[in-house]
């Protein structure tokens, strides 16, 4: 069973302490495409407990839409918390977490980020078992966000025998 007409994820959503940086983050070293902001959102009632699970208190500020590539498109939030804010997670941590972006040419992808002044984490890992032909690595946002970067232009070692393989950005239509 799914949830009825499920047809998979719409965005991602985030939250950011500067939406200038994030933007040109975002624009500039990621090729994001700015779309549509959206106001202030307060309330003197409970809607944002209830709806959002924050402080009722709490504000947002702007929220910033963008699209990149194929469809995967960012909700970028900038709150006033009313009770303080943690910082972001580690992997390790519960609700951790990192955005992966399929590239053609990960040295080249690497060697971009580097030049932009990105800070990137390590050097390219080669994956094992399974996912053998794929090659990734870490990088992180101005605001301590953890991306990676992934490629694997021959495919992966369980796609040679699978009847259904995991959706790809370069083969959207698959």
């Amino acid at each position: 069973m799914a949830i009825p007409g499920i047809r998979g994820t719409d965005h991602i959503g985030f939250t950011v302490p500067d939406l200038d940086e994030a933007h040109r983050f975002l624009v500039d070293i990621l090729g994001c495409e700015p779309i549509y902001t959206l106001g202030a959102k307060r309330s003197d009632d409970d809607w944002m407990q209830t709806h959002i699970g924050v402080h009722p208190r709490t504000v947002i500020s702007e929220i910033r839409f963008y699209r990149l590539g194929h469809g995967t498109n960012f909700e970028v939030f900038l709150y006033e918390p009313a009770d303080g804010q943690l910082p972001e997670p580690r992997n390790s941590d519960i609700g951790g977490h990192h955005l992966a972006f399929y590239v053609d040419d990960l040295d080249v992808a690497v060697a971009y980020l580097r030049e932009q002044g990105v800070e990137v984490m390590g050097e390219p890992t080669a994956s094992a078992q399974s996912a053998k032909g794929q090659r990734w690595i870490y990088f992180r946002s101005p605001w301590g966000m953890q991306f990676e970067l992934v490629s694997f232009p021959d495919g992966k070692a369980y796609e040679s025998g699978a009847e259904r393989v995991l959706w790809h950005p370069a083969h959207p239509q698959n």
